[in-house]
């Protein structure tokens, strides 16, 4: 029986070649789009599962609210990863991090920029439970000035030899040795650390200060114990390290109740590693994580182009039932029952559900590396996997049976006798159904343009609107310390070209991954023991060139002058700060203090002060995402880190080259890295930019699965109306007329599926834009410009078998008759 369901599935497969062609056209596209999303949403749910004991590994998360800023992020005191073994029981190892920037790295000539670089204290392995290929565990990172470096480091500097005891000179003038080798931490992980720099080596980790927040750490706990407790326990912790620090530096009265009274916040808690890479995006991520809510939303989209396919065959299946009508009424005659003829239509839509899988498998391998450049990963059809063949199995049939179960329970349903009698109509309940899934297939599809169109909206946005600074034509070099102590000279001499107009030395540039460091100051006459007259400053050590070089606009006072000896302690806040100082009068020549030393020494008794010379307009120095916080930039006897140069000319490759002889030149044997401001910027919106990209190509997938059944179901109603077109044209319509005729019911299902797709967008990315605290508000045009793209696909999918079916001639329609 089973065998003869496959042979006459086949034969009316290839019976109606067109529609089945359709079919799997649709089908294998949609197969496709969705094995390739589930590869991604896999990869992502995989993240960091790898490390031994995942489910036991947490990390310090910090909730601070203090001098009128609020910090979300990871760092935490370096005292805290001793304190915490040694504090609680069910805590059995922690590590703290240390993140410094990129390291020039050697072995004896030659200088290579690596990135992957962290301080790392000697319990790494011991908490993330890493494999080491050479070393000892307990020796690792145990002595100062010494390392562990990843496999791929290791063939990297010592090819085809050992690395361990060997030696590399970092920044030219810190010799490491090496005294362990470790596996490559996998790409789905949260950090990528290619080297760990041994703390003991580290001077400021060895601070017992808890008011500092610099470094990040990760405990492992025991099996049994319970990280609420956990968290309980923090706050006691803190409670007892911090206050008597509060009290040093601001009297006795200051405290963590009177902290919190007064609007303030200090809080630990412990985050799981599992939750990192899709639940988190605090400050100081070592990478950019991405968001469950996208996992969600692909997961939608992939079934939704799935279902959109599967659609496509319902419709052309209920569409053609008068074809099989006689063949099920004679079926039925003969003896068969109705659930035999139920089988036979579910083989036929299983058998193409198969032929679709076989055709999406080599699709996949095909579309995988241009997702892969898009997404920023490294996705492989896993067909060495036993189980992968069984899930694409189960998958084909269950495809098969979703497409197929409809249409199969409708065509068995024929009454013989009806049909027999020639009394055949595909009936009202069909065509309203089949309308029906046009309509959703459609709306889902707006919505995906919709997204797309938002999502592009808001990037346009962010790289139109006055940031406050300029970004264009601003060429950065980086690590100008390699120049050993000839920046300023370095700096002189590119300066000295026509095609430069300025110049400036810093590490602090208005882009997320540059130099950032805050300190609470309090204005003149303010009481520093009362926190709500601190004001949390990122402090900017910046050259006399800085505001002009970044294009900055000064509101009220001026900016740094050579011809202002003074200007050594002098300031420049942006608006944000000068308006939380709350200045009585004009803040120009308002002062403003600090406690000087570090926090171990720092005390009301020795103070540092600044006078203000000049507010700058407010910059956008973080993601659009964030609200502006408060900068103060000030003069720095020796800036380093980054040369930026604003440049006229509109030859970039010049400039490159020009700066680049000189680095060469002033610094042989030194890796030269340069990008330009814009571009830095762009990367703090290279997640939403693929995302939009993403949409987009979803958007276009969806688009051309529906319009495929679209375009299928105009050919079945034209060649079912052949007859009644014939007659029309001789009574004398137009070809207009007629294709007005036979496309106005698709474009009215297709405006329909615009008006209930509309408000679900509006709403979805509504609450995307929630996120940006800057955004462009959804206007009308951008969903008059979806419906409007829909509409004109849909009536251009219709109008080919509309403008043949017009064209025909009517002799050839009306003879049989």
């Amino acid at each position: 029986m089973l065998k003869n369901y496959f042979k006459i599935a086949l034969r009316n497969l290839k019976k109606h070649k067109f529609y089945t062609f359709i079919n799997i056209l649709g089908l294998s596209v949609g197969v496709a789009v969705c094995m390739i999303i589930s590869l991604f949403v896999i990869n992502e749910l995989s993240y960091d599962k790898h490390f031994k004991d995942a489910d036991q590994i947490y990390r310090i998360h910090a909730d601070i609210i203090f001098g009128g800023n609020h910090w979300d992020m990871i760092q935490a005191p370096a005292p805290m990863a001793e304190a915490l073994p040694e504090e609680f029981p069910e805590v059995e190892y922690a590590v703290n991090f240390r993140a410094r920037g990129s390291y020039l790295v050697k072995t004896i000539d030659e200088n290579i920029k690596e990135n992957n670089v962290i301080w790392a204290s000697k319990d790494f392995f011991k908490v993330f439970g890493t494999p080491l290929i050479e070393g000892n565990q307990d020796g690792v990172l145990a002595e100062p000035n010494t390392m562990a470096i990843s496999k791929s480091m290791a063939e990297k500097y010592f090819p085809g030899e050992s690395a361990l005891g060997k030696s590399l000179i970092l920044d030219n003038d810190m010799d490491f040795r090496i005294t362990g080798v470790y596996e490559d931490i996998p790409q789905n992980s949260h950090f990528h650390f290619n080297f760990l720099l041994a703390m003991e080596g580290l001077e400021e980790s060895k601070t017992t200060s808890w008011l500092s927040n610099n470094f990040q750490t990760y405990l492992k706990i025991r099996e049994d114990a319970n990280p609420e407790n956990l968290n309980q326990k923090l706050k006691s912790l803190v409670e007892k390290n911090v206050e008597p620090e509060l009290g040093q530096l601001f009297g006795e009265g200051a405290t963590l109740d009177a902290m919190l009274a007064d609007g303030g916040m200090m809080e630990y808690e412990v985050q799981p590693l599992l939750d990192i890479h899709l639940k988190s995006d605090l400050m100081g991520e070592f990478e950019p994580n991405f968001n469950i809510t996208y996992i969600y939303l692909f997961i939608a989209v992939a079934l939704f182009i799935l279902v959109i396919a599967c659609i496509n065959f319902m419709n052309l299946s209920t569409a053609r039932s008068s074809s099989r009508a006689k063949e099920v009424g004679i079926r039925k005659v003969m003896g068969s029952f109705r659930s035999h003829l139920i089988r036979q239509f579910l083989m036929e839509s299983i058998l193409l559900s198969f032929i679709s899988f076989l055709i999406a498998i080599p699709l996949v391998s095909i579309l995988l590396p241009f997702f892969n450049d898009l997404a920023g990963r490294e996705l492989s059809v896993p067909f060495t996997l036993g189980p992968f063949y069984g899930i694409l199995l189960v998958g084909a049939i269950a495809t098969g049976l979703l497409a197929g179960i409809y249409p199969a329970f409708f065509l068995s349903g024929f009454k013989p006798i009806s049909i027999l009698k020639g009394k055949v109509s595909m009936g009202m309940k069909s065509g309203m159904i089949r309308s029906s899934l046009v309509v959703f297939q459609f709306a889902i599809s707006i919505i995906l343009i919709i997204a797309t169109i938002a999502v592009f909206n808001q990037l346009n946005y962010i790289q139109n609107k006055k940031i406050g600074f300029n970004k264009e034509q601003i060429i950065t070099v980086d690590d100008v310390y390699a120049l050993d102590g000839q920046a300023e000279t370095f700096k002189r001499e590119i300066l000295a070209n026509s095609m430069m107009e300025s110049g400036t030395i810093t590490g602090y540039l208005p882009v997320s991954g540059t130099w950032r460091s805050d300190t609470p100051w309090w204005a003149e006459g303010k009481d520093p023991k009362q926190t709500e007259n601190m004001v949390s400053l990122q402090n900017w050590e910046v050259d006399y060139d800085y505001v002009k070089t970044m294009g900055m606009e000064i509101a009220e006072g001026r900016d740094f002058s050579m011809d202002f000896p003074s200007d050594s302690s002098a300031v420049i806040l942006n608006e944000t700060a000068a308006k939380k100082f709350n200045f009585v009068g004009d803040p120009i020549g308002q002062k403003i203090y600090t406690m000087a030393g570090n926090n171990e020494t720092a005390n009301l008794d020795e103070l540092e002060s600044k006078t203000v010379v000049g507010v700058v307009k407010n910059f956008n120095f973080e993601s659009l995402k964030e609200n502006i916080g408060s900068v103060m930039i000030f003069l720095s006897e020796s800036p380093s880190g980054i040369a930026s140069f604003k440049f006229n000319s509109s030859n970039t490759d010049e400039v490159v080259n020009l700066i680049e002889t000189k680095w060469k030149e002033m610094a042989p044997g030194q890796p030269f890295t340069y990008s330009f401001l814009d571009d830095r910027f762009g990367q703090m919106y290279a997640s939403e930019t693929r995302l939009g990209k993403v949409f987009g190509i979803f958007a276009g997938f969806a688009i051309m699965i529906a319009c495929l059944g679209l375009f299928a179901l105009t050919a079945f109603t034209a060649e079912q109306r052949t007859k009644e077109i014939g007659i029309r044209k001789v009574l004398g319509s137009s070809i207009g007329s007629i294709v007005v005729l036979l496309s106005k019911e698709f474009a009215k299902l297709v405006l329909i599926a615009f008006v209930i797709a509309s408000p679900i967008a509006w709403y979805a990315m509504q609450k995307w834009l929630e996120d940006y605290q800057f955004k462009q508000e959804l206007g009308w045009q951008v969903f008059l410009g979806a419906g409007f793209f829909a509409i004109l696909i849909a009536l251009l999918t219709t109008s080919y078998q509309s403008i043949k079916a017009a064209t025909s001639n009517p002799v050839d329609s009306l003879k049989s008759e």
